[in-house]
């Protein structure tokens, strides 16, 4: 059959029963056999790989439904022209074209999707006609959710099967899942790539896993996507979607809000890549009623970053604030956040400045499965005793105990994204497929992929952030930014996109799902100046 996902389609089957039939270790030890005994045993050796209760038919149904935007392929469908459903690749512009001709080890040999063997040879891993560039024939919407529904059951069955560590069954499942899945399609097809490549990924390292836990010689898999592509690629997703505007929107706000009537600003930037933040809020400061702060100070740690880098991209921002009556000061920290850092020595921190601490996207690579590494940085920040601290995170929890049930969290959260950049930007984008590769990608990855220290994508929920930063001795500061959120928000013009607000916290959903949120904190029981 010819369509959107043009594969075998096998029998609806309840998500329990596919998944006992593509994992029969799991079987096994429910039934408390030998086998299940020895798994657990070696289970313990590397934590989380688990073996988590099976999904209900509704639950899978429910991924299915956030992977499509229905409306939007109906859209597509009655937009298309004959010339229109010859193919992607021919419209595709060439340049973009060779930038993606080889992603992650997925190969294209003309349209057909081809995969590296073992041995270093190319192998089809699928019909050209199994991609939706290369149909000629309409799927009905039921194929589509029905051909969704079988792409979501075979990957959380390879998941599930990773997670029982059975190797054999887990390659088996990839191979059928090449097949369905395209960097290149729609929404589904996309992000199921992104997961099937960090399936693979923890695939490999599991298979090179010793009896003590630990990787064998090269086992560990390390990133080809350059720092500059990295950047790149945030640089496109802030200008094409809300998610990292709404962030900075909002901690230039508090912030702004915050510094009322104080003539000198110290910015502590944890974990800062590039200067995108900064000149709305020399703007605001700028357009002060009661006139601009004499001095604003930004301290950026960087890790590992080159400090000149980010030193040239800001001198333009110097002169403008020197413009509007700001002298600005920007110092580069080349250091990790850490608690060695975070001290009045080493941040320089002067008498009569009112000290800020801003996080965007920083403080989930703190959280380890003790927590206490958070639980250290906080309490170190409380006792810098700053005026605001600002936290911008992902509302995920993709920080779980089983291995399986952050897969399925992760699988629920990114649709909705993929989704979103499928209603707003044309698949043939060279910049989306960008975004996907270099950002999104890397991060479900890493989610999939990694544990221990190597996992950084600890992504948490507003309640988990509220419940370690009250801990820490922190208290919520009520957002006020909701109309210019919501103003922000429609000059993308793309329905879908939502702002609410909770506890004090600003969210930012797509159709009603919180992706990203925003919250700003002071020490407890300090008087506002």
């Amino acid at each position: 059959m010819n369509g959107l996902l043009s594969f075998p389609m096998y029998e609806n089957l309840n998500q329990d029963s596919a998944i006992r039939q593509f994992c029969a270790a799991r079987v096994q030890q429910e039934q408390g056999g030998e086998w299940g005994e020895i798994l657990l045993e070696e289970m313990d050796l590397w934590p989380h790989f688990d073996s988590t209760p099976p999904l209900a038919t509704s639950e899978v149904e429910e991924i299915v439904d956030s992977f499509f935007n229905v409306e939007c392929y109906e859209k597509d469908n009655a937009n298309k022209s004959s010339d229109d459903e010859i193919g992607l690749f021919n419209q595709y512009p060439e340049e973009g074209l060779q930038d993606f001709s080889e992603i992650d080890g997925f190969y294209y040999d003309g349209d057909v999707p081809m995969m590296m063997t073992n041995e270093g040879e190319l192998e089809e891993c699928g019909s050209s006609h199994d991609l939706v560039f290369c149909s000629n024939v309409e799927p009905s919407i039921k194929d589509v959710v029905d051909q969704g529904l079988h792409l979501v059951q075979l990957l959380l069955a390879c998941a599930e099967a990773v997670g029982c560590r059975d190797t054999r069954l887990a390659d088996t499942m990839l191979s059928q899942i090449w097949s369905c899945v395209s960097p290149w399609g729609d929404s589904l097809q996309r992000v199921s790539y992104c997961f099937a490549m960090g399936l693979k990924n923890r695939l490999c390292l599991l298979q090179n896993v010793n009896a003590d836990g630990s990787f064998s010689n090269g086992a560990v898999d390390v990133s080809s996507i350059t720092r500059e592509e990295k950047n790149e690629a945030f640089d496109l997703l802030h200008q094409t979607t809300p998610y990292i505007a709404f962030g900075f929107m909002a901690a230039n706000d508090a912030i702004s809000q915050a510094a009322m009537r104080k003539d000198s600003l110290h910015i502590i930037d944890l974990g800062m890549e590039h200067n995108l933040q900064w000149p709305s809020l020399v703007r605001t400061l700028g357009s002060r009623p009661e006139g601009p702060p004499k001095l604003v100070r930004i301290t950026g740690i960087i890790g590992d970053q080159d400090p000149l880098e980010l030193e040239i991209s800001l001198k333009g921002l110097v002169e403008d604030a020197s413009s509007l009556g700001i002298h600005l000061e920007f110092n580069m920290m080349a250091e990790p956040v850490s608690t060695l850092v975070l001290t009045n020595e080493k941040l320089e921190l002067r008498e009569g400045e009112a000290l800020f601490v801003n996080s965007i996207l920083n403080l989930h690579k703190h959280v380890k499965e003790s927590r206490g590494s958070l639980k250290t940085i906080l309490q170190t920040i409380k006792k810098l005793n700053p005026v605001l601290l600002t936290v911008v995170e992902q509302d995920a929890n993709h920080n779980g105990p089983f291995f399986l049930g952050r897969f399925l969290e992760s699988l629920h959260y990114y649709s909705a994204i993929f989704d979103s950049l499928e209603a707003s930007i044309p698949r043939t984008s060279p910049e989306r497929l960008k975004i996907e590769k270099f950002h999104f990608a890397e991060q479900i990855r890493n989610v999939i992929a990694f544990e221990g220290s190597s996992r950084i994508e600890r992504h948490e929920r507003a309640d988990q952030w509220r419940r370690q930063l009250a801990r820490a001795g922190f208290q919520v500061v009520g957002m006020k930014c909701m109309s210019q959120a919501r103003s922000m928000i429609s000059v993308y013009g793309c329905d879908g996109y939502t702002i609410s607000s909770e506890k004090g916290c600003l969210l930012l959903g797509w159709k009603g799902r919180p992706i990203m949120l925003a919250s700003a904190w002071q020490v407890h029981n300090a008087t506002s100046s």
